[in-house]
């Protein structure tokens, strides 16, 4: 088992107060709230933010990059884009020092042991994850060519819209038009296939390095190619102006639980 390490005096933090320490050459959030100590890896799992640089409120601290919420208490994922725990360390307070020892992993070895005596942690919930409402590529992709093909008029910008709303995250499950992924959509008259569409979307992600990437372009591409009336479709990765919970509609935020 790794041992305690020494990473601050006690007076240095305030109380409620944060810092970022090293421990065994990983980089740790440390916090001090009510007069307990706790300690959270400073990664948030959505893309790798620095939670040191978050605001701290109560037991909450939120990622500066898109507000997703970690308990500091246990490193529960509280709130998206964030749906995976960060490791919680166990913490004491000894001789005037704060020591933390490193966990092997995320909720390994039971709760984790924080700097008190009189008050112990009390280990929150883990978030629940949304429950995915599509099938998978292939029932998105048919659900969206009914559409193109059961609407009445020429394709446009609003149609083409409405058949991305069958493209869902596959962490979030929300379409990617109410999580605000969509910054534009063009079509021109296809020079290799007359009477037919070409298709141009401008998309972004929740942040640069998105594990969902490549299935998003994928299931954008097949769902918007089902259609009778498009020869062809671009997806370009736009990254300006990068991409905030802001951009998500009021559906999107219900669904989610963010208010």
């Amino acid at each position: 088992m790794a041992s305690f390490h020494r990473v601050a005096d006690v007076a240095e933090i305030p109380d409620p107060g944060k810092t970022l320490v090293e421990v065994d050459g990983d980089m740790v959030a440390l916090f001090h709230v009510e007069g307990v100590f706790y300690a959270i890896d400073d990664v948030c799992t959505h893309d790798g933010g620095p939670l040191a640089d978050g605001e701290l409120r109560d037991h909450k601290i939120a990622c500066p990059r898109h507000g997703a919420k970690f308990d500091i208490r246990t490193g529960a994922a509280l709130s998206m884009p964030a749906v995976r725990s960060t490791r919680a360390h166990d913490v004491k307070v000894e001789d005037g020092g704060v020591w933390v020892r490193l966990r092997a992993e995320a909720g390994a070895g039971g709760p984790p042991l924080h700097g008190t005596i009189a008050t112990p942690a009390v280990a929150a919930p883990p978030a629940t994850p949304a429950t995915p409402t599509a099938a998978g590529p292939a029932a998105a992709a048919g659900s969206a060519a009914a559409v193109a093909a059961g609407e009445a008029g020429p394709l446009c910008e609003d149609r083409v819209r409405e058949i991305l709303k069958e493209v869902k995250d596959p962490e979030l499950f929300v379409n990617i038009v109410d999580l605000g992924l969509i910054y534009g959509v063009t079509l021109s008259p296809s020079a290799d296939v007359p009477g037919k569409q070409h298709v141009a979307i401008d998309m972004t992600m929740t942040s640069p390095a998105c594990p969902a990437g490549p299935q998003l372009i994928a299931d954008t591409k097949r769902c918007v190619g089902a259609s009778p009336e498009v020869a062809a479709v671009e997806v370009r990765i736009v990254m300006e102006p990068p991409w905030t919970p802001d951009r998500m509609t009021d559906a999107a935020r219900d669904q989610l639980g963010i208010f």
